[in-house]
C-alpha cells in the first residue's frame, strides 16, 4: 500500500483556533494529508497505519465488531461485561500484567464498548511499540477465561450499574432510557448496560462462545498512529496477529428499525432527582447519505455552541435550563463512529415550575422554522466551520486516541480509512434546501419519543 508523503503531525490546536476565528477553509480542499496505510492479512485482520512522528509515542489500538447492541438476547450487557473480561490476563500476561506493563513504561489505556464496536488503547514510549503488538496479540490469541475470573466481573458489572445508574440522580437519563423508548427492534431497544438477573445468568460457556465468535481477526482492526516505521510495524503485526484463526460464527443480526409513524412519550419517576428533566429524540437518515450529512449539519445549528438554536431559545430567551446538550449517538460516541440505526437526541434539567409541554412547544418552534425557511448562508457557514473545527480536533488530539478512534471507524464500517482525509468534501452536498427537507421528513413530531422525569419516591422505573 502506498503512504502519503505528508505527515499531518498534531495541529490540532492551531486548526480549532482558525476554525474559532471563522476562517474560511475550502471544504473541498481539505488542509490536512494525513498518511494512511491500509492492510488486510489472510485471517482478515484489518490493519491501519499512520505515521506521525512529531511526539515520541504510539498509540495502538485493537477495535472489534461487536458493541452493545449484537449482545445475545437474555444476556444484556453481556458485551460491556466482556469489555471487562479481557483485562483478567492472557496466555502470557497474567491477571491485571497487561495493565502494570502498560503502567510501568509511563503509558495510559483503556477500554470502552459502544454501539457497534468494544475498544482497547494504550497510548506509550515509541520505542515499545512491539511490545504492545504482541501483548494485544497475546489476549486476542487466548484469554484467560475462568469461573474466578467471570464471578469476579459480574460483581464490578453490577456494582457499575448500581452506582452509575440505580443510585445515581438521573442515571441513565437519557441516554440508556431513550433508545429503549425510539427503538423497536430489540438490537437497539434493549438495556445495554445490563440487568442484574442478565449478567447474573452468564455462564462460562457463554464467555467462552462469545470470545470465539467475535474477538477473533476478521473481526477486528488494528490501528497503530504515531513515531512508527510502517513497514517494521507492519512486519510486527504480521509476526504476532497473523496466524491467529479466523472466526467462523460471525452474528449479524438484523438491527433496522421500521419508520416511526406516531410520537412516543413515557413518564419516569426518579426518587434521587432533585428536579424534573425533559429529553427527546428523533430517527436520523442511514449513514452516509446526503439526508445524514444534513442532519449533522442541523444538530450543529441546533445544539452546538451558544450561538446555537436551543440555547439561544431555551437558555437565553426562556430561562428553562442552564444547557441543552445533545447530538447524534450522544453521549456514547461521535457521529462518524456507529453503523446502524442512531437517534439525535437533547435533554435538560428545569424548573419545577415549567410546564414540559411548553418547552416541547418551543422546540416545535425552532423546527417549524427550519421546515419552512431556508437556513441563511451565514447560518450554514458557522455551522460547517464547527464542524471542521471537530473534524480537526479529532485528527490534532494530542494522544491520538480519537484520531485512531476515526481510523478505526472507517476501517471497520467503510472498510476505507483513508476517508478521514475527505470528511470535509463529503459535506459539499449539503444545501439550505437539503436542509430544510431533511428537517420535514425526519424532525417531524411523528418521529419523536419523549421522555419526561419527575421527581418522586418510587423505584425509579417509571411508567
Amino acid at each position: 500500500m502506498k503512504y502519503l508523503q505528508r505527515s499531518f503531525g498534531h495541529l490540532g490546536a492551531c486548526f480549532s483556533a482558525l476554525a474559532l476565528l471563522g476562517a474560511s477553509l475550502s471544504a473541498s480542499a481539505a488542509e490536512y494529508d494525513v498518511p494512511i496505510g491500509y492492510h488486510t492479512l489472510e485471517n482478515g485482520l484489518k490493519v491501519v497505519l499512520s505515521e506521525d512522528d512529531t511526539v515520541p509515542t504510539t498509540t495502538i489500538a485493537v477495535y472489534y465488531g461487536i458493541g452493545f447492541r449484537i449482545e445475545p438476547q437474555d444476556r444484556t450487557g453481556f458485551a460491556h461485561l466482556f469489555e471487562h473480561m479481557m483485562f483478567q490476563g492472557s496466555k502470557n500476561l497474567g491477571k491485571a500484567e497487561f495493565i502494570a506493563l502498560v503502567n510501568s513504561n509511563g503509558g495510559v489505556l483503556n477500554g470502552s464498548t459502544r454501539y457497534d464496536f468494544t475498544n482497547y488503547f494504550e497510548v506509550v514510549p515509541s520505542h515499545k511499540t512491539e511490545t504492545f503488538i504482541w501483548a494485544e496479540a497475546d489476549r486476542m490469541r487466548g484469554l484467560d477465561i475462568t469461573q474466578a475470573n467471570l464471578t469476579n466481573q459480574q460483581g464490578v458489572v453490577k456494582n457499575e450499574v448500581k452506582v452509575n445508574v440505580l443510585n445515581q440522580p438521573y442515571g441513565g437519563f437519557p441516554w440508556l432510557d431513550l433508545p429503549q423508548l425510539a427503538n423497536e427492534n430489540w438490537f437497539n431497544a434493549h438495556n445495554f448496560y445490563g440487568d442484574l438477573e442478565d449478567l447474573d445468568a452468564a455462564t462460562l460457556e457463554d464467555v467462552q462462545k462469545f470470545f470465539t465468535d467475535f474477538y477473533a481477526p476478521n473481526n477486528a482492526v488494528v490501528v497503530v498512529a504515531g513515531d512508527i516505521d510502517p513497514e517494521e510495524t507492519l512486519g510486527w503485526i504480521k509476526q504476532y496477529f497473523g496466524d491467529i484463526p479466523a472466526s467462523e460464527n460471525l452474528f449479524s443480526p438484523d438491527i433496522s428499525e421500521p419508520r416511526q409513524e406516531a410520537e412516543k412519550r413515557k413518564t419516569k419517576t426518579d426518587a434521587l432527582a432533585p428536579r424534573p428533566a425533559l429529553a427527546w429524540a428523533y430517527h436520523v437518515p442511514e449513514r452516509g447519505t446526503p439526508e445524514w450529512y444534513a442532519m449533522v449539519v442541523i444538530d450543529a445549528i441546533l445544539t452546538t455552541g451558544e450561538d446555537s438554536r436551543l440555547h439561544q431559545k431555551i437558555v437565553q430567551d426562556k430561562g428553562y435550563a442552564s444547557s441543552v446538550p445533545g447530538g447524534i449517538n450522544w453521549p456514547l460516541g461521535n457521529i462518524y463512529n456507529y453503523n446502524g440505526p442512531m437517534i439525535w437526541s437533547a435533554y435538560m434539567v428545569h424548573d419545577s415550575a415549567t410546564d414540559p409541554d411548553d418547552i416541547i412547544g418551543d422546540l416545535d418552534l425552532i423546527i417549524d422554522d427550519l421546515q419552512t425557511n431556508l437556513v441563511s448562508e451565514d447560518e450554514l457557514e458557522r455551522a460547517m466551520t464547527k464542524l471542521r473545527s471537530q473534524i480537526y480536533n479529532f485528527i490534532g488530539d494530542g494522544n491520538r486516541v480519537s484520531f485512531v478512534d476515526l481510523l478505526a471507524a472507517f476501517a471497520l464500517f467503510d472498510d476505507d480509512p483513508s476517508r478521514i482525509n475527505r470528511l470535509e468534501s463529503e459535506f459539499d452536498v449539503v444545501t439550505p434546501e437539503l436542509i430544510r427537507s431533511t428537517a420535514l421528513e425526519y424532525l417531524r413530531p411523528t418521529n419523536r419519543s419523549v421522555i419526561t422525569l419527575v421527581p418522586g419516591t418510587d423505584n425509579g422505573q417509571g411508567e
